[in-house]
């Protein structure tokens, strides 16, 4: 078997088909996969994306997974928060094939346990690695059979979940713009969304793995213009936005106006707090400092975690956490087995604003929680991501009211600013963000940071 290096990630497995990822390695993991989660004599729910390549990966995943003792519930095109929510109904594994935003020629697989725990590289993902490249062959414990294969439609019995976390009852008409980016929630929304009052404008939701309008890749800002000039030509009450697979959701205002994932986060959090007062909620470093605010605002606790939906999701089951939050457009929620749900954050928006008096704008009802102007992620190229990121703390450290913390790369804390700096796991990128009290603040300390870098402030 060959060498997994440039494939097995973080939280997934992700390349480019077929030359490294194909049906052999599919296999094998479906075996190894079955080995580490102890599903032999058990069930393993497998979805996939609308990629070309998923199919045939499916199948051979099914192959390993029944030859290693595993009865396979195969529940066809679904986004991968439909495959989390098949993993906790069904309390079992699961496998999404996906690449999420990734370009056609990639496919992938996101592992979970039961419950939909992930499956990182310290929950499973270096043991399924290194069953692989020893080639092993597919193992049954005694008493165990080769498994079978069941199918399930699982889309109503997910939007019912979805729709039961979230009271949507009494919500005003809204037209709501919809950019699928021709990926999963093409298929999910129309079912998730049936039966609301909302006059749906569709974007791009033929399901096409080629995507052929725009990268399903809705944090960069290029993406989401075509939702911008059709939320302002409609004049539509908001714009969602979703990734490939579903998993993510950016949200644009009436004006055409991105709406900041942290700003989101916020609201979500306020809401979640009027539910279960007193209750913790999760942001990761990055978000912003009106997250931990409104929580305190609302009786909440704020816990601040590092970047990474491992990290979110084991620090909210330590904790019993009731909603997470990341920059990165991903939400996630206790009562959705504190797996993250693009469209369960899109409902809660569509709730919140619903229930305003006719006419009030999303801007309106968001301005409380957007408070602070941040430079979003700036990525520059250097040669020693460690050493220069040691010089960029060393200039800063020695100030007057300056902390430092190392949470998750460097973070530079002042009164009325604040910066990450965090090396890529996969490239010689260091990745800043900056947010301070007012725009020519954030200025300086973003072009004296840059400078730093060695990059044009």
């Amino acid at each position: 078997m060959r060498e997994l290096d440039g494939i097995v990630k973080a939280y997934d497995i992700r390349g480019t088909y077929p030359d490294q990822l194909d049906e052999e390695v599919a296999r094998a993991v479906g075996a190894a996969f079955v080995e580490v989660a102890g599903a032999a004599g058990g069930t393993v729910v497998v979805g996939n994306d609308m990629r070309p390549s998923s199919p045939a990966l499916v199948a051979a995943f099914t192959e390993g997974a029944t030859q290693a003792g595993a009865d396979v519930v195969q529940i066809g095109l679904v986004s991968t928060d439909a495959l989390y929510y098949a993993s906790g109904a069904r309390n079992a594994p699961g496998a999404m094939f996906t690449a999420s935003h990734n370009p056609a020629r990639y496919n992938g697989i996101k592992l979970c346990r039961a419950g939909a725990a992930p499956v990182g590289q310290d929950t499973g993902l270096a043991q399924i690695r290194a069953l692989v490249e020893a080639d092993a062959p597919a193992t049954r414990p005694p008493g165990v059979g080769v498994g079978e294969v069941s199918r399930w439609d699982v889309l109503p019995d997910y939007a019912a979940h979805l729709h039961s976390l979230v009271d949507l009852s009494g919500i005003r008409p809204l037209r709501v713009v919809v950019d699928a980016g021709n990926g999963m929630a093409g298929l999910t929304v129309p079912v998730v969304l049936a039966d609301l009052p909302l006059d749906v404008v569709a974007m791009y939701f033929e399901l096409d793995g080629t995507f052929p309008n725009h990268e399903a890749n809705p944090i960069e800002a290029a993406n989401l213009a075509d939702l911008q000039a059709r939320v302002l030509a409609e004049h539509a009450d908001l714009g969602l936005a979703f990734d490939g697979d579903a998993d993510r959701c950016f949200v644009v205002d009436e004006r055409g106006a991105i709406v900041s994932p942290s700003t989101l986060t916020a609201l979500i959090a306020a809401r979640e707090l009027d539910r279960e007062p007193g209750a913790t909620v999760i942001h990761n470093l990055i978000t912003s400092r009106a997250v931990p605010e409104v929580v305190a605002e609302h009786g909440g606790v704020a816990v601040r975690t590092r970047v990474g939906h491992s990290f979110i999701k084991a620090v909210m089951a330590d904790t019993g956490a009731i909603f997470g939050g990341e920059h990165s457009g991903h939400f996630y929620f206790r009562e959705f087995w504190r797996a993250d749900s693009g469209l369960l954050a899109a409902l809660h928006v569509l709730a919140a604003l619903g229930a305003t008096p006719a006419g009030t704008p999303l801007s309106a009802l968001l301005a409380e929680f957007d408070r602070y102007p941040a430079s979003g992620e700036i990525n520059s190229t250097v040669a020693d991501p460690a050493g220069t990121a040691a010089a960029v703390e060393a200039a800063f450290a020695g100030r007057d009211g300056v902390r430092v913390d190392h949470l998750d790369g460097v973070t530079v804390t002042a009164p009325t600013w604040w910066f990450n700096l965090r090396a890529s796991n996969t490239e010689p990128l260091l990745r800043l963000n900056v947010e301070a009290d007012d725009p020519a603040t954030l200025a300086a300390v973003r072009d004296e940071v840059l400078v730093l870098l060695g990059g044009a402030a």
